[in-house]
Parts: structure tokens; C-alpha cells; sequence
């Protein structure tokens, strides 16, 4: 008796097409995502709130980082956040809410060079999403210059 081997969900071009994420479940996943670095970010801020507190009790003030640390860590959490969600599964939390699934053009999940290279494309280039809206395969820019999808995969 021999098995037949598993084949991946997502193969046809067709199938893919036909699961293509819209705009709008792809919005709400990105504002769900740009939430959870948000209370990352809050967590990391408290983090060093309360080790400022521990080592400077008696003269305590808290910390006030600058803009562009601000914007370093924010940019480089979200990068973090967004290409360790896609290696490690393929979805973020936004992603899972919403049911979808970020997957290379012939529906296999994509390797961590492609995950690190859209995370940092997502995280500077975030208005690229809205070209799913006129895009008629649902592709945002990111989606169009690597080469993947979201597509839904409940």
C-alpha cells in the first residue's frame, strides 16, 4: 500500500486567484497589526520604565526617548514583528483574525530572505497596500515586486 504524499492547499493559479485577500479584510488585518506593535511597543516602554525605576529609585524621572529612536524601534519592531509572523507561520495576529495567509506565487509558504525583504517593504512602504483596490488579482505593490499573495485560508 503506498501513500499518497501531502500536496500543499494552495496550488492552482486559478485557486489562488479565487482566494485573493480584498482591501478590506487586508486593512483591517494591517490596522489589527499596526495595533499589536503598538502595545509591543507600550510593553518595551514600561520594560524600561520600570528597570529606570529599579536602578534609579531614589532620583526617578521617566524616560523620554527621542523622535528618531522612537521611529527606529517602532520601524524596526514592526519589521521584527511582521517577518518572524510570516516565517513562523505564514500569518500575522491581523492575519489570523481575519483568516488570511501570505503565500509565494505557487501558494508555498515563503522563505525567511522573502519575509525579512516584504516586512521591511510593508513597514516603509505601507500605502502600497491600497493597490489591492485596483489591482484586478487583489496584489499590493509589496505583492507585485516579490512575488506573493494573501489569499484566505480559513
Amino acid at each position: 500500500m503506498s501513500e499518497l504524499a501531502p500536496q500543499p492547499p494552495h496550488t492552482s493559479s486559478d485557486d489562488l486567484d479565487s482566494r485573493s485577500a480584498g482591501i478590506v479584510s487586508r486593512g483591517v488585518a494591517a490596522g489589527i497589526d499596526v495595533g499589536t506593535v503598538a502595545v509591543i511597543l507600550g510593553a518595551m516602554y514600561l520594560g524600561l520604565l520600570l528597570l529606570s525605576l529599579l536602578f534609579n529609585s531614589g532620583s526617578f524621572s521617566p524616560p523620554s526617548p527621542g523622535i528618531l529612536f522612537t521611529g527606529v524601534v517602532g520601524y524596526t519592531t514592526a519589521v521584527v514583528y511582521l517577518a518572524g509572523c510570516w516565517l513562523v507561520s505564514g500569518r500575522t495576529v491581523g492575519s489570523v483574525a481575519m483568516g488570511l495567509e501570505v503565500v509565494s506565487r505557487n501558494g508555498k509558504r515563503i522563505g525567511p530572505s522573502r519575509c525579512l525583504l516584504r516586512a521591511l517593504f510593508c513597514a516603509f512602504f505601507p500605502i502600497g497596500l491600497a493597490w489591492v483596490a485596483v489591482d484586478r488579482r487583489r496584489r499590493s505593490v509589496q505583492d507585485v515586486v516579490l512575488r506573493t499573495r494573501v489569499i484566505y485560508a480559513w
